[in-house]
């Protein structure tokens, strides 16, 4: 039975290696084609018509990619390694004096369920200090179950302890603010530790030791995130979406991390001091935030607790980080069978939470709290929308009128750019595959189109798993009134932006 377990896994990984081998292959072959296609004067700097390719905007664009590339290859290769080695140099004594694991669930298959606890307890099993399970679930039947892979996995440890919550069932958020309040009567010491995990995270071994460490090394720091990768039950194509993404993630947050201004302390598995998540301002934000928005008033976030533990630490003077060896695996349940559908729906729902953090946090929190870098990234990601938008309009705009080479110089362009950028990830350290230059494509445009629908319709949001959506309590003429303002400035915002294609196709011809 092992020997063919082993078999069979050995020719999954052969037919993954041949899959892999003629995707390069047709790859660089198409990119062949393509170069016989265009025309060479195109291509020429000196050419009057290389601004559609290579101009002010795509300068920027591809320098501020190269800018975080660079930061997070010097972070992941030189910084971060002479950071490991000197915590490693403290030994246990850098360890908490007391660890809290707080975990939610809801609505999470048996199987992931089980194998995320197991990951747990295992953990916790591994610290050698004293260590509290939180859980905060809903059914009755979680509880009798996790306590019977807590009697499976915890050996001879009186120190490990389990703490079960019932919550309601109205949202993650209430879910948390429940556990946060029951880790509070706990009265943890202060130099306690609290890993939050959601319940689709499996965590590989040694995951909490090498994150929480950091803390007695950073003293500024008061939350640290994790690596992610992701084992996805879709489709193939979903898989190579979402595991393309966690590159790019990886990179960012090496990026962001070089400064200690992580933009996010992801629900997935993140660390924070306990003083921070027994502080009742805390808990109120991740349990009620809110934005308060010029046009669309005061309405409550549904999803985005990430982005609001990461606000609470920014307010309260604390530093982030990013430990890019302390890994997970995310188990991702798509929301739908249909890749086209799925993606939308989830990127509707990450770019929605990211720009209501933008917004909020530029006004609230400034440069002085945010620093010149970090302030820099939060209005690019207002402007990222439109430019990633600015080549594919151009080249379609002037293929219609000017002649079909130009569509196909910008066909050929994005080939060449993402085919660059996915043998650059290698760097990373994370996997590639011969697909990721026409799912970032994918991703940049798509993810620009939702990124800018979501920018006009801040109030709108759900979240997936659940498929709950947020009340709106006002009045019916103020509802109509912010649907219909929302719509007028899309298309006007809409109408700018081709006004400006237009200008620019014209600036560029004899």
């Amino acid at each position: 039975m092992v020997s063919q377990s082993l078999d069979a896994h050995t020719g999954q990984q052969q037919g993954r290696s041949w899959r892999k081998f003629f995707g390069w292959a047709l790859l660089f072959a198409l990119i062949g084609l393509l170069s016989n296609l265009v025309d060479p004067s195109l291509l020429d700097p000196a050419h009057k018509n290389f601004i559609l390719l290579i101009g002010t905007v795509g300068l920027w664009r591809y320098g501020n990619a190269v800018m975080h590339y660079v930061r997070g290859m010097y972070f992941l290769h030189w910084k971060f390694p002479r950071i490991r080695r000197k915590v490693d140099a403290m030994g246990e004594a850098a360890l908490p004096s007391h660890m809290y694991m707080v975990v939610t669930s809801f609505r999470i298959p048996t199987h992931t369920t089980f194998k995320v606890y197991q990951s747990v307890f295992q953990e916790v099993q591994r610290m050698p200090v004293p260590c509290t399970v939180i859980v905060s679930i809903v059914e009755k039947a979680d509880e009798r179950f996790i306590k019977e892979i807590m009697q499976r996995e915890v050996r001879d440890r009186d120190d490990i302890k389990l703490v079960v919550v019932r919550a309601r069932g109205t949202g993650k958020r209430d879910g948390l603010a429940h556990a946060f309040r029951a880790l509070s009567r706990q009265m943890p010491g202060d130099d306690a530790v609290v890993g939050v995990v959601d319940g689709d995270t499996m965590l590989l071994p040694h995951c909490v030791e090498r994150a929480v460490k950091l803390f007695a090394y950073l003293p500024s720091v008061g939350g640290i995130t994790t690596n992610e990768f992701c084992e996805v039950e879709g489709s193939s194509l979903v898989k190579e979406w979402h595991t393309m993404r966690f590159v790019q993630r990886h990179i960012n947050m090496c990026s962001m991390a070089l400064s200690k201004r992580v933009m996010t302390m992801t629900g997935r598995l993140s660390f924070f001091r306990a003083s921070i998540m027994t502080d009742p301002a805390f808990i109120r934000d991740v349990e009620a935030d809110f934005l308060q928005h010029w046009r669309l008033g005061r309405f409550q976030f549904l999803t985005g607790d990430d982005k609001s533990s990461w606000f609470s630490l920014m307010r309260a003077g604390w530093d982030t980080f990013y430990v890019p060896d302390s890994n997970t695996l995310t188990v991702e349940h798509p929301p739908d069978s249909n890749f086209f559908r799925a993606t939308r729906q989830l990127m509707f729902r990450w770019y929605g939470n990211s720009l209501r953090q933008n917004f909020r946090a530029t006004k609230l929190l400034g440069l002085r709290r945010l620093g010149f870098f970090t302030m820099y990234v939060l209005y690019d990601q207002r402007l990222s929308m439109w430019t990633c938008m600015f080549g594919l309009t151009a080249s379609v705009v002037a293929g219609l009128f000017f002649g079909i080479q130009y569509l196909w110089a910008y066909v050929f362009w994005v080939l060449i750019s993402r085919t660059i950028v996915t043998l650059m990830f290698l760097a990373a350290q994370h996997p590639v595959d011969p697909v990721y230059p026409f799912v970032l494509y994918y991703n940049q445009i798509v993810g620009s189109v939702m990124k800018i629908y979501a920018m006009f319709h801040l109030d709108q949001q759900s979240w997936t798993r659940q498929k709950t959506t947020l009340a709106n309590g006002n009045a019916a003429f103020d509802t109509r009134l912010n649907k219909w303002s929302s719509k007028a400035m899309l298309v006007s915002s809409i109408a700018i932006f081709f006004s400006a294609i237009n200008l620019l196709l014209q600036l560029t011809q004899p």
